[in-house]
């Protein structure tokens, strides 16, 4: 499952890199977008929550071993600390070069402060975690009306931990949260809290059935939700000019900070795919497996290689859009991405066999 949802993202940061031109807004706009750049866009929805949800998921599997239960504390927050780390250096750099116009604080940042929180909280009882994760994941929207003046400590704060904005400024530099935190530590607690699922003593056909029925309760409270604008969403759906224009509407849900409507319907779906992914074997869900085995390495590389391919097409072709190449066609977003696949396989199996053999404790991180 976590090796599909970075091949989705791939998708996604290839449309950054050489679509970055047509810009998009969250939520989306369901009469101004292309529809197959806004299903793309929707699908890659996907990939944020489900990695951090599994984040949760393997934390409790570390922690719950054949041998007996570990404290996880040092693993989690170790390697959080470098998630962090990397988000500061490494991942704002690929994103835009050296030295980078701007520092944002995106997804690897949020899922690394979230482990953090996760270690110091993952020894909690399970009843705690669950009521802690599912408060902060239905609750959060509540709370989106409480602003502060900017400039101030609680306008900080509060930036960090649920509002999408500019925390600091130094004359052209800017520290921008695009992932505000809050919302993702209930994400990797429920993940967490889904753990004894997976245990060993869990029947693989009851395991499923639980699953699906946590997948179907979650669609369906969505179906509520939003089908009457309750509540979860600020951006109410409404009917557009066509079936699809009103299924785009429908669909169409605030990502920054996700919104409870989005979580539910990224973890609903995410796991009926669990479920079905599980009873599979094939050549598909192998290669995703070896993506799923290395994610830091791929997303390093990744983002990398797109850069350099940015950077080779600006001296090649020239700049058409600012100081960028861009494509005028979304579907060659599309044959990138199917094209750079096999081409970041190789690597990506050769260090997952690396890391199997690897005694080495920092690889595990990778």
């Amino acid at each position: 499952m976590r090796g599909l949802i970075m091949l989705i993202m791939l998708f996604d940061h290839v449309r950054e890199a050489i679509y970055l031109h047509v810009p998009l807004t969250d939520p989306l706009s369901a009469t101004a977008t292309e529809p197959m750049l806004f299903f793309t866009r929707i699908a890659a929805h996907f990939c944020a929550p489900m990695f951090v949800f599994l984040s949760g998921l393997s934390a409790w599997l570390y922690a719950h071993p054949a041998a007996g239960p570990r404290d996880a504390t040092g693993f989690l927050v170790k390697r959080g600390l470098l998630l962090v780390f990397l988000e500061l250096i490494f991942v704002n750099s690929a994103w835009s070069g050296l030295p980078p116009p701007a520092l944002y604080l995106q997804v690897i940042w949020i899922t690394g402060l979230a482990m953090i929180t996760l270690g110091l909280m993952h020894r909690l009882p399970m009843k705690v975690l669950l009521t802690v994760g599912l408060l902060i994941v239905c609750g959060h929207n509540a709370l989106a009306w409480i602003q502060f003046e900017p400039g101030t400590a609680a306008y900080s704060a509060w930036t960090l931990l649920l509002h999408r904005g500019v925390l600091l400024t130094e004359g052209t530099f800017q520290v921008k949260v695009t992932y505000p935190l809050l919302p993702w530590i209930g994400v990797i607690l429920l993940g967490y809290a889904a753990g004894p699922l997976y245990a060993r003593t869990m029947a693989q056909a009851r395991r499923k059935q639980l699953m699906t029925m946590l997948g179907i309760g979650a669609l369906a409270a969505l179906g509520v939700l939003r089908g009457f604008n309750i509540y979860g969403e600020e951006l109410p759906w409404v009917r557009g000019e066509n079936a699809l224009q009103t299924v785009m509407s429908f669909v169409n849900f605030t990502k920054y900070p996700p919104s409870l409507d989005f979580v539910l319907m990224t973890l609903g779906i995410g796991m009926l795919v669990m479920t079905r992914l599980e009873a599979i074997g094939n050549w598909f869900t192998r290669v995703c497996a070896t993506f799923g085995s290395v994610p830091m390495f791929f997303y390093l590389v990744h983002l990398y290689l797109l850069l350099a391919i940015q950077n080779v097409l600006v001296s090649l072709l020239g700049a058409n859009h600012g100081s960028r190449f861009g494509v005028d066609h979304y579907w060659l977003v599309w044959l990138m991405s199917l094209a750079l696949m096999p081409l970041l396989y190789l690597p990506c199996r050769s260090f997952s066999a690396y890391k199997r053999r690897s005694t080495q404790a920092w690889i595990r991180y990778f």
